[in-house]
């Protein structure tokens, strides 16, 4: 295979081998230039034709071993990017299930009892989900807040000790080293180990419900390297949360649970067998990510609103139910089990990692007058999350073409690492804010030069997880904060969170969001009460919640799910009405300027995402125009040679063959292939791995009967074609498709226009959408690829070229 294709991580590094030394599965390349990119970043027309293989689903290099030793190369200094790529390197998952006489058979079979069973075994996973995810969040909050406490009490003690007899600088170093040091730790499991578990893993697990197979991205390995990151990462001080990554943590343990088996551990516990297909594996990370939300907010209804409006393409009743379940279970393991390790057992109060405490309403509440200012505050918050998205999608792009080893990955983090200590101890040292210590809660006060019995007001923001900064922003009484060191902590951490944001490290951006717009929602606060000398304004806490909604809502572009994840997390109902009016000025402001943080990476990430509806002026175009052609066909009763060459062709790389059958033209003279079904890759790996064929010369003789567990046993890893042995004189036997084939596939017209097309393929989570003529003949294939490279630009619909790598 001297065209095997090097493995990228969805962070755009190279890497050649998977963890078991083979060459397993790709992720592209982020430009349109790598080793086999032929032809990549040609401009297609409407009316292009490209071989269905081009735009096929499936990489043939899925757990391959290195056949031929490839030629070392130097790896360039530079990777140049385009956004406007579309990557044929992503595969597709099939969200409809494949309807043949063997799955019909069993499901005939399932009586009322056996259908029960099979719903129980559902609950008892989405539970098995909740319990698990809230444990390993109550892993993360109780590691974070030892060992980030551990260090703070290093370094107060460090400042204190140099205070008294001079060089601070010393101080300073030790800090910026431990920083470092432990950033270092955690970036380097990252980007040597498993570089999908970079980030909050939001973006990712958003292109599984929607359909697209992210390699690596629900394996157990990620669990544990995004566990052991996001710790290293909240207690090396950078400027991040632990929230966002706990959404990519209960997804995997989702996927990992519903499967009943490991692939990193390579053990099979013969359970949940049923459920083994992409279809349910999407239904339980959706109750996954839920119940991440949940946890990491203690807000169940916001984690099923947030799968649902962030997440999951496809939904019903029965499985809102479900995911509401799964996150019921979760935020009450993490309050269980909190409240024990807190010492009072009976006291379920910590019901997710962060609680933004109880607003009071009497002291807390808001008049009618008060609204417009809460809407101006939601276009500060767009205007700013705009921003804050512009800079960080420029300084992506330079990652990606620049920063792309992973030893330059480690460095990065290092430095932004030592760059956060530095510039917190600079304004620490800097700001004269000292208020008295009497009365406050603060956790490691620092004295720096104030007076005895006060402490720097700076500190207590760096000198804390970003999750209690929050929470002192939104509940400290009026007069903790001098309005400078609001506005100098606001400026420098909304850069530091921007820089920090898309580093090989695990970490999520929830709560630097909160923090930066509580900061200046304070500031808004108290700035308000200068000028009006009123009561009315007096307490600037409920400024500082608009003010993160704000922020938080003009990064990310939520409206619903977080209007109830801060309700629910502030126990407060009453705000419900201007977190609404917040969040929705936010995300009408910042989408005039640019798409939303996640959405934005996904773009980057050329990965084929279908959005909710077609461009809204694509009724132009017609399936003929959109579809692949021509399509690799196969007959009903096919030679097994005939079908080993298919599959064996790297240069079309098909996923899904319609089935054919001629028959005779009664209007014209002669024979139509009319379509009889679709069978896919996979299906076909697994009767030639079991050798379901006969000789030519005995077709009456009864084939190896194969039941449908035979295909869940492959499932989703299934044996490349190269791994199977097909002899001379079986390549001449052959192999009747009937049973195994769908009969009943999804097909459209060649003059349906492009939103019907994408509705119907959206709508059900096609893989493949069979283009037909008025005579039942195939005449082109819609894949994912052929709908997500329309899309609606500055100039009207505009079309991206398809790239290789």
């Amino acid at each position: 295979m001297a065209n095997v294709a090097k493995k990228v991580s969805w962070s755009g590094r190279d890497r050649d081998d998977d963890e078991d030394g083979r060459v397993g599965e790709t992720t592209p390349l982020l430009n349109g230039t790598g080793p086999g990119a032929a032809g990549s970043g040609r401009q297609l027309t409407p009316s292009s034709f490209l071989r269905i293989g081009q735009l096929s689903n499936v990489d043939l290099n899925e757990d391959i071993r290195e056949l031929e030793t490839e030629v070392p190369r130097q790896r360039p200094n530079e990777i140049p990017h385009n956004e406007k790529l579309l990557s044929l390197k992503y595969e597709s998952l099939d969200y409809d299930n494949s309807e043949n006489q063997l799955f019909l058979e069993e499901e005939r079979r399932i009586n009322h009892a056996a259908f029960r069973t099979v719903e129980i075994k559902r609950w008892v996973i989405c539970a098995m989900i909740g319990i698990l995810t809230g444990l390993v969040a109550c892993f993360i909050d109780i590691v974070v807040e030892n060992l980030a406490g551990l260090k703070y009490r290093l370094v107060k003690d460090n400042i204190d000790k140099f205070t008294a007899k001079g060089g601070l600088s010393f101080s300073l170093l030790l800090w910026a080293t431990l920083n470092a040091s432990v950033v270092m730790v955690g970036s380097v499991i990252v980007a040597f180990i498993e570089p999908v578990a970079a980030g909050s893993g939001i973006p990712q697990i958003k292109c599984y419900l929607n359909g697209v197979k992210i390699p690596h991205v629900v394996r157990l390995k990620t669990l544990v390297i995004k566990v052991c990151g996001v710790i290293l990462s909240v207690v090396g001080g950078l400027a991040v949360g632990k929230e966002g990554p706990m959404i990519h943590s209960g997804s995997v343990i989702a996927a990992g649970i519903s499967q009943g088996r490991s692939t990193s551990l390579k053990r099979d516990f013969k359970i949940f067998e049923y459920f083994r297909r992409d279809t349910e594996k999407r239904d339980f990370v959706s109750a996954g990510a839920a119940a991440g939300v949940s946890a990491a907010f203690g807000a169940p209804v916001g984690g099923v609103l947030f799968s649902l409006e962030e997440g999951a393409s496809f939904w019903n009743q029965f499985l809102t139910w479900r995911i509401f379940f799964a996150s019921m279970i979760s935020t009450f393991t993490l309050n269980s089990v909190l409240s024990v390790y807190h010492g009072n057992a009976w006291d379920l109060s910590s019901p997710g990692l962060i609680n933004f405490g109880r607003f009071d309403s009497e002291k807390m509440e808001y008049t009618i007058q008060e609204i417009p200012i809460f809407i101006f505050m939601g276009v500060v918050g767009g205007i700013l999350g705009a921003l804050f998205n512009a800079l960080n999608y420029w300084l992506t792009m330079f990652r990606i073409r620049y920063i792309h080893r992973p030893c330059l990955q480690v460095v990065e983090a290092m430095l932004v690492a030592a760059v956060t200590a530095t510039v917190g101890f600079v304004m620490i040292y800097c700001s004269r804010d000292c208020q008295p210590l009497q009365g406050s809660s603060v956790a490691y006060p620092l004295q720096l030069f104030c007076a005895d019995g006060e402490y720097n007001s700076m500190a207590t923001a760096f000198f804390n997880t970003p999750e209690k900064s929050v929470v002192n922003l939104f509940h400290d009484p009026p007069g903790s904060y001098n309005p400078m060191t609001l506005g100098m902590f606001t400026v420098m951490y909304f850069f530091l969170a921007c820089w920090t944001y898309g580093l090989t490290v695990s970490a999520g951006v929830f709560i630097p969001s909160l923090l930066i717009g509580a900061a200046w929602g304070r500031l808004f606060g108290i700035s308000l009460s200068y000028l009006t000398k009123s009561s009315i304004w007096a307490d600037p806490g409920k400024y500082a919640l608009m003010g993160a909604a704000a922020q938080l809502g003009g990064i990310v572009r939520m409206t619903l799910s977080l209007t109830v994840i801060m309700m629910e997390a502030t126990g407060n109902v009453t705000y419900g009405f201007p977190i609404m009016l917040v969040l929705m000025t936010a995300k009408i402001v910042g989408d005039y300027f640019v798409e939303g943080l996640y959405d934005m990476h996904i773009q980057l990430q050329s990965v084929p995402f279908l959005h909710w509806e077609a461009p809204v002026t694509s009724h132009s175009l017609t399936a003929r125009e959109v579809m692949s052609t021509p399509v690799t066909c196969l007959r009903r009763i096919e030679r097994v040679g005939t079908v080993v060459d298919i599959l064996s062709d790297t240069s079309s790389n098909h996923n899904g063959f319609p089935v054919v059958e001629s028959n005779p033209d009664t209007t014209q003279a002669g024979w139509v292939a009319g379509l009889r079904g679709l069978i896919l890759r996979s299906q076909l790996i697994v009767l030639l791995k079991h050798k379901v064929f006969v000789e030519r010369t005995n077709l009456s003789l009864v084939q190896r009967r194969l039941k449908l567990k035979d295909f869940r046993d492959a499932y989703p890893r299934f044996p490349p074609i190269q791994s199977i042995h097909v002899s001379q004189d079986e390549r001449e036997c052959m192999i009747d498709l009937s049973e195994f084939m769908n009969p009943s596939p999804y097909t459209v017209p060649q003059e349906a226009s492009l939103p019907r097309v994408f509705k119907l393929f959206r709508a059900l989570g096609l893989r493949h959408l069979v283009v037909v003529d008025n005579r039942n003949e195939v005449v082109g294939m819609v894949t994912r690829k052929d709908l997500a490279r329309y899309r609606l630009g500055k100039e009207g619909l505009e079309e991206l070229s398809l790239a290789q790598t």
